[in-house]
């Protein structure tokens, strides 16, 4: 099968940082919408998104903190929104659209990792459910200003990906609970979603993409204990990085949803995933954990978690086409 997972000479690498891939590219005038947009590496693309001259839009679970985060950054406006939630979904969707503003950028970046067994809404699995379904729904929501803008759609997704397909049998894991596995799932799920939002979206100048961030140590990893971190060989007793080189910084690991947010290289493309600001290749049969693995790119399973999403969450399967 053909695939668009090839490399195109970004000219930027791993150690590339989010100030640097927008480097001569003005956002003047253009809107971007950051869920998690107030903490690491959504805090750090707040940041150069705005020192670029975009207006943000931050919704968030935390408002006062997210406030508190954002102070003095220019351009910068939170609303609330818990993804677990989806009438907190809709709510902000509706919010923003009485604004009448035209989305230029939408960047999925809140989520969580490896958390314990936790059920939200109807008995979904968390991670499924905030880091996927929550997102599913608001892009459909906010989809007229999407269409209006002629967005970019970033779905932010790992490495994790790697340890999981979908579990069509079973996606909320309610047989055999694993916390890594469930997030695999979940990243899957991120990846699958920016292929049939691609495909469903472009003939409207819509286009979407999917990244693994690369390694950092941010508040994504509250739910891990130390002894696990240790165990895993990222830091030691005293909390310092084994290997300072095998992570990036917060400003590195925004790199890459930033770079697919804004690149002209990636005009006219979409539905891939990225890494390290460049598009991936498919990942290698050796079981090394660089590229893109194939049931994250495959257009029917993309097409058929599509359907599942517009099942569970009851936006329909053909919102896009009803507002068109």
């Amino acid at each position: 099968m053909s695939t668009a997972q090839h490399k195109i000479g970004s000219g930027f690498g791993a150690r590339s940082t989010a100030d640097e891939v927008l480097q001569g590219i003005d956002l003047c005038g253009s809107l971007a919408v950051v869920t998690g947009g107030y903490s690491g590496l959504g805090l750090e693309t707040t940041r150069a998104l705005s020192k670029a001259g975009a207006r943000v839009v931050v919704p968030a679970r935390r408002r006062a903190a997210a406030e508190e985060a954002l102070a003095g950054l220019e351009r910068v406006e939170v609303d609330e929104l818990d993804l677990g939630d989806l009438q907190s979904v809709r709510a902000f969707a509706e919010r923003f659209l009485t604004s009448d503003r035209a989305i230029d950028i939408v960047i999925n970046n809140a989520g969580v990792m490896a958390c314990p067994e936790t059920r939200v809404g109807p008995g979904w699995e968390a991670q499924f459910a905030t880091n996927h379904l929550g997102h599913y729904a608001l892009v459909n929501h906010l989809w007229p200003a999407m269409r209006q803008g002629g967005a970019r759609v970033v779905s932010v997704s790992s490495t994790g990906h790697h340890n999981s397909g979908i579990r069509w049998e079973d996606p909320h894991w309610r047989q055999g609970y694993d916390k890594w596995g469930a997030y695999g799932q979940a990243k899957t799920a991120n990846v699958l979603f920016a292929v049939h939002l691609d495909k469903l979206g472009r003939e409207h100048g819509v286009r979407a993409f999917a990244l693994h961030p690369g390694g950092i140590l941010t508040p994504l990893q509250r739910h891990l204990a130390k002894e696990e971190m240790i165990e895993r060989g990222w830091i030691d007793e005293t909390g310092a990085l084994v290997d300072p080189d095998a992570f990036k910084t917060p400003q590195q690991g925004a790199a890459t949803q930033v770079w697919a947010a804004t690149s002209p290289r990636l005009a006219g493309l979409g539905g891939v995933y990225c890494e390290d600001c460049e598009i991936a290749e498919p990942a290698a049969p050796d079981g090394s954990r660089t590229g893109v693995k194939d049931w994250a790119t495959d257009p029917e399973q993309a097409a058929r978690l599509w359907a599942l999403s517009a099942e569970l969450t009851g936006v329909g399967v053909d919102a896009f086409a009803s507002r068109s």
